[in-house]
């Protein structure tokens, strides 16, 4: 069986088709060497078989044989993709007559030869025919290659994302691939001849000349702008990224891709929007409200109106946060947004700075009309509204700063608000205070005392002293109140109605509570050795002392380390720390009875007081107010007041302590209506610990 060999091994390959078999034998033979290999066929229709088998380049193609001649075979070749280029040589024994062989050439024959074959003339000519065929089938090859290089670049150019431009040295689009066709809405035939200046929005581009593009081009350079803008045929604006590169030299033009940037571009906008926006409100967050008002300033130079800004602070958020939680708090949150959009106009700047805080900048005719508009925002949004099924009112402070008198920027502007809004809280809350220098004072004062009640417990700046609590029958101790000090190093004595709301707002009450009842632990120790072991230690704590969760168990270490019994020990809460969360408060006084600790009922008698706490709670003590016991004797109301509470706490057995006494005609006053201990200067005032004892001593002589 034959078998050829592929061209890619340098082999060409002959057909010699011959009826004689003598003829093919010496045809073999004569046509014999490395580089050919011969193929023979005895019929037509054998070579045609031959012809679908292997790559021929050569055919030698006897013209008489019974059948199929070779006329037919060069007929049905030439009529095939296959070999219809294949050369064919007729072979023939026989001189043709003329019309024989124009019947030859026109089937497809290249020449005519002649039985017997000159070896001398056959070799050359098969030489010279094979080498053509050789050179036809590398042309074949190479325009092959050509051509898939070709569709796979262009299919590369028609599939490319981003949109390829060829732009001649004369800003002409000489091509335009589908990507940029569809980006400007143009076909590509529409592109092509278009000048690409006419489809350039960003930059302006005055001279083509003097564009940057073209000299970048001109100096061999790749040149990009990543914000340019260009114009569709429909005239809308589609943001880019371009980027051009020279052509060879010869083809006088450069190639411009264009990105389409309008994700990006939509992005970016999405992020610049988050970064001025509040996420749970929509207003503007601290940066966009800054940004606004900055702009708003310098546009005010050239503006007859007057700015006011609005620092706007909730009161009584912090109880719904605590008792409902936090989700019912960012629902109060938007409903608050909503009020103060409802009551400004819509071209007023209005933000969110953080937690319950938001600011308004308003451009009134006259300043003053903002308290009028401070009103409309206080009355608003006291509306009481259900949350979680609970009805819940809030109030809102609002301190006011008046551009430029308050500040000439929008940090002096947002610094006098907030003083004039801690002003309004000051005076009572729900209310609004307009920014003046004298609050400026304080203000200074108390950032003095921020910054120096940080390193006050470490510095050893506080003290406590004890002020006795004595009783009225026969002027016996029954304890003392430990009473915190600040000796300031250049303020001086700072009262603790200052600085107790600072180290809350430092987070610092927590470490400065510890150090509290480890120094009464230890100082109740010590007295005990020469005084009643029924002396009683009182300490008063703000409401976020009394909400810590771990006051029982550290006041439980402190009895423990000391060797104390729970009754030495009283700790005294107001009513306003009780109800800022009765339920955990409620808890917290059974945990502190559990340990055999006293609670006393703090400040009673003036302001919200419920009898029905004296009821339910069982307080070991009550404590009348202060400002209550002052109006004692000579007030018949307060009288009333404070004998209805001595008789119903005797009924309670509650022990009663009336604070503040000042004058012999109050003690004798609250002696003859029941009222068994006395604490204040008629009793004594404060005392450093190394004088109690001495002092106890002194009564009992």
């Amino acid at each position: 069986m034959e078998c050829a060999p592929h061209h890619g091994d340098g082999h060409s390959v002959l057909l010699v088709v011959d009826d004689y078999p003598e003829n093919l034998l010496s045809m073999r033979a004569l046509l014999q060497r490395e580089d050919w290999h011969v193929v023979t066929a005895a019929s037509g229709v054998e070579a045609l078989e031959k012809l679908l088998k292997h790559e021929v380049d050569l055919v030698l193609l006897d013209v008489k044989m019974p059948g199929m001649d070779g006329f037919e075979v060069a007929r049905l070749m030439r009529g095939s993709q296959r070999t219809r280029m294949t050369p064919i040589i007729f072979l023939t024994a026989n001189a043709q007559s003329p019309a024989a062989v124009l019947e030859g050439y026109a089937s497809g024959a290249i020449d005519y030869l002649f039985k017997p074959f000159d070896p001398h003339i056959l070799k050359p000519k098969v030489q010279a025919l094979l080498e053509h065929q050789r050179n036809r089938r590398a042309l074949q090859r190479l325009t092959h290659e050509l051509e898939s290089a070709r569709a796979f670049n262009a299919s590369v150019l028609d599939n490319a994302a981003e949109g390829i431009l060829v732009v001649g040295e004369g800003s002409v689009i000489e091509y335009a691939n589908p990507a940029i066709s569809r980006l400007l809405n143009a076909t590509m035939a529409e592109l092509r001849g278009e000048s690409f200046l006419s489809f350039l929005q960003k930059p302006h581009v005055p001279a083509w000349l003097g564009f940057e593009m073209y000299l970048a081009y001109r100096q061999g350079q790749t040149w990009r702008l990543h914000d340019a803008i260009l114009r569709t045929s429909r005239g809308q604006q589609v943001p880019v990224a371009l980027s051009c590169a020279p052509l060879p030299a010869e083809q006088k033009a450069m190639v411009v891709t264009v990105l389409d940037m309008s994700e990006v571009r939509h992005l970016h906008q999405q992020l610049e929007f988050q970064a001025v926006t509040d996420p749970l409100t929509g207003l503007l967050n601290r940066r966009g409200f800054y940004q606004a008002a900055e702009n708003i300033l310098l546009r005010s130079e050239r503006n007859e109106q007057s700015l006011v800004l609005l620092y706007l602070d909730l009161d009584g958020f912090k109880r719904v946060n605590d008792s409902l939680g936090h989700d019912a708090g960012d629902r109060v949150l938007r409903w608050v947004s909503e009020q103060l959009q409802g009551c400004l106009r819509s071209y007023d700047i209005l933000g969110r700075m953080g937690g319950d805080e938001f600011t308004a900048l308003l451009e009134l005719e006259f300043p003053e009309q903002a308290a009028k508009i401070a009103e409309k925002l206080i009355e608003r949004v006291s509306i009481c509204q259900q949350v979680d099924g609970l009805d819940v009112m809030l109030g809102v402070s609002i301190g006011i700063a008046t551009f430029p008198d308050c500040g000439s920027d929008v940090n002096g502007l947002l610094r006098a608000a907030d003083i004039a809004m801690y002003e309004a809280k000051r005076a009572g809350r729900q209310q609004y205070r307009y920014y003046d220098q004298e609050m400026n004072g304080r203000a200074r004062s108390r950032l003095m005392l921020e910054d120096g009640v940080r390193t006050a417990i470490q510095n050893k700046e506080f003290t406590l002293v004890y002020q006795p609590q004595v009783a009225l029958a026969d002027g016996r101790v029954r304890g003392v109140e430990a009473l915190l000090r600040w000796q300031h190093p250049s303020v001086g004595d700072v009262p603790p109605g200052l600085f107790l709301p600072l180290l809350e707002e430092a987070r610092l009450i927590s470490q400065l509570s510890t150090w509290i009842y480890q120094q009464v632990g230890g100082q109740l120790q010590a007295w005990h050795a020469g005084l009643d072991d029924e002396l009683v230690l009182s300490v008063s704590l703000s409401s976020s002392q009394f909400n810590m969760p771990n006051l029982a168990s550290q006041l439980q270490q402190v009895l423990e380390r000391h060797e104390l019994q729970g009754r030495q020990l009283e700790v005294e809460i107001s009513e306003d720390c009780l109800m800022s969360n009765l339920e955990e408060s409620i808890k917290q006084l059974k945990l502190l009875r559990q340990i055999g600790v006293r609670t006393a009922l703090d400040d009673f008698g003036l302001g919200n007081c419920s009898l029905a706490h004296l009821r339910d709670l069982a307080f070991d003590t009550l404590k009348l107010d202060p400002q209550l016991v002052a109006r004692l004797p000579g007030s018949a109301r307060d009288e009333v007041m404070a004998r209805s509470i001595i008789e119903l706490c005797g009924h309670f057995d509650v022990v009663v302590v009336a604070e503040g006494v000042e004058t012999q005609e109050q003690a004798q006053w609250l002696k003859a209506n029941g009222c068994p201990f006395i604490q204040g200067p008629m009793a004594a005032q404060p005392l450093v610990a190394e004088e109690v004892a001495h002092w106890c001593h002194a009564r009992l002589r």
